[in-house]
């Protein structure tokens, strides 16, 4: 007779050890290890084959009464070349929104994992939500719910218009309309992640346009498999993944053995029916999400939903694709009927460049292969209190204190008893190494009260020896800002793209790019150092 055993499973990673730690030997969190008891392996849960015949009475081999419900796998696969594999059947399908198509790598993949995380309240659900209604006009799609009623959610669909269907006399006579045709073919552009351009309006069927999105409020794992194998949708979209359970386990839902075990099934009916697969995740109070890290790397894509709660706008972040870039970002405005993608999210975190104040500077972020122009503003102010303050909003504060002390020490400029004060415009993270000159430009207009030119956009990382070093994709951050009307560019010396209608000034050290930015006739910022130490700071 098989005896049970204990173990110890991490809560942030999923790890099992024999023993207790206080701290996980895997992930090094501490207090995360919980006790386990393992079942004999007549009664383990979930038992699963790969690519073989799985069947809920299988699966229930701890639940009692067997459904006897078969979900065949059918045969095991034998290697094959790379050549010989077909990919018909894989074309990308257009979500209906063109900057969540940009973050998928330009479109959903067929029979892909798709995590879906953010804070409450963020707008996940009514992403999905509104995904899910694009393409119910001509994909047949489950929307499981295992947090609201199918009332609630009709409630939230009447007030996003999800579910209403489309007359056929309004898809308009435009052939890029995402209406007609929802397929990313071979007619597509060159460029897959800025949405489809040529679509095919025979694929949809136009004839009453009823929407064939279904409902299933359910966290039975069981019933859920169930509801795939009959419905066969081309699209599912679980809300969410730490809900749901499989009743053959002990422990609760959204525990690690529960997730990991949910995901594993749910993924092998994705892969085996070609089912694109929406998962939303919960996170913690860290940002980070719930569950064990093995859920991450089962799923093919992980997305991060975040945002301001003081602010419209919301991003959709990648931080795992294996159909396309990482860090690749969306951006959306969240309104009354729901989500608005912006398709110029530069204008969204500009300031105006008409009212420029001291202390504003100008800089060109890369987010995966999108570039951004954001507006940094700064403000340094004598301390009231023993030591300076350093806060940060939307810039690396790491990096702010690094520029703070290089601003001192190599330029000359005694900030240690000044409060420092740094934010981007619409709190969007800036945290990438390009973005050290648009903030030491800022903090010396600050000090010194002068407007920089907002014709100008700075470009560049600070070295600790107050060098202004090189920086990845110059051209599109030069291409991205003449785009936008601007005039002048102040970059590291060095190669600089020919061709480009926007003027560019090219500096070695901060204390140059201060002299380009800020004046043509700059002071001397030794006499503004001595009134500081002397404490008569008038800015």
């Amino acid at each position: 007779m098989p005896k049970s055993r204990t173990f110890y499973t991490c809560q942030e990673c999923g790890g099992d050890f024999p023993q207790y730690f206080g701290r996980c030997p895997s992930c090094q969190a501490w207090n995360s290890l919980q006790e386990k008891l393992e079942q004999p392996p007549a009664t383990t849960a979930l038992q699963r084959t790969a690519w073989s015949t799985v069947t809920v009475e299988r699966l229930q081999s701890t639940a009692g009464t067997p459904a006897g419900v078969e979900f065949p796998l059918g045969q095991p696969l034998s290697a094959c070349k790379l050549s010989q594999i077909s990919d018909q059947g894989q074309a990308r399908r257009f979500s209906g929104f063109g900057e969540l198509d940009r973050v998928l790598g330009g479109g959903i993949v067929p029979g892909s994992l798709i995590l879906v995380g953010g804070e409450p309240g963020i707008g996940k659900s009514t992403l999905l939500l509104q995904v899910a209604n694009y393409l119910s006009l001509n994909t047949r799609i489950l929307y499981v719910s295992a947090e609201e009623s199918a009332q609630q959610i009709k409630l939230r669909a009447q007030r996003l218009g999800v579910g209403l269907g489309i007359a056929a006399d309004q898809l308009g006579e435009n052939p890029d309309s995402p209406l007609n045709g929802a397929v990313l073919g071979a007619n597509s552009t060159s460029d897959p992640t800025i949405n489809l351009a040529r679509h095919h309006p025979e694929s949809l069927n136009t004839t009453g346009l009823e929407p064939e999105l279904y409902l299933l409020p359910e966290t039975d794992l069981e019933a859920i498999l169930r509801e795939l194998e009959s419905l066969k949708p081309q699209m599912a979209m679980i809300d969410s993944i730490q809900t749901i359970y499989f009743a053959g386990l002990s422990s609760a839902p959204g525990s690690v053995s529960q997730v990991r075990e949910c995901t594993a099934a749910l993924m092998q009916v994705a892969k085996r029916e070609n089912i694109a697969l929406f998962l939303v995740g919960h996170v913690t109070k860290d940002g980070s999400l719930a569950g064990p890290r093995v859920l991450e790397h089962l799923v093919d894509t992980v997305l991060y939903f975040e945002g301001d709660r003081f602010a419209s706008h919301r991003l959709l972040r990648s931080m795992k694709n294996r159909f396309g870039a990482t860090h690749e970002i969306g951006v959306f405005e969240m309104a009354t009927e729901g989500l608005i993608e912006v398709l110029n999210p530069s204008e969204l975190f500009l300031g105006s460049r008409e009212e420029s104040a001291p202390g504003t500077a100008t800089v060109v972020s890369v987010e995966g292969t999108r570039p951004i122009v954001v507006e940094v503003q700064a403000l340094v102010s004598p301390t009231s209190y023993g030591s300076a303050r350093r806060a940060a909003t939307g810039v690396d504060h790491g990096r702010l204190l690094q520029i703070l002390a290089v601003l001192e020490k190599r330029v000359g400029i005694p900030l240690s008893k000044l409060d420092a004060y740094v934010s981007s415009v619409g709190g969007l993270n800036v945290d990438e190494p390009a973005v050290d000159l648009g903030v030491a430009i800022a903090i010396v207009a600050s000090f010194r009260d002068r407007i920089v030119d907002p014709h100008t956009v700075l470009i560049g990382e600070v070295g600790l020896g107050g060098q202004v070093r090189s920086v990845s994709q110059l051209e599109l951050r030069l291409k991205e800002a003449t785009k936008l009307g601007f005039k002048r560019a102040i970059v590291p010396r060095g190669q600089i793209p020919l061709g480009l209608e926007i003027q560019t000034v090219q500096v070695g050290k901060v204390l140059d790019a201060i002299v380009a930015a800020i004046s043509p006739h700059p002071e001397t910022l030794e006499s503004q150092a001595d009134t500081i130490e002397s404490g008569e700071f008038t800015g």
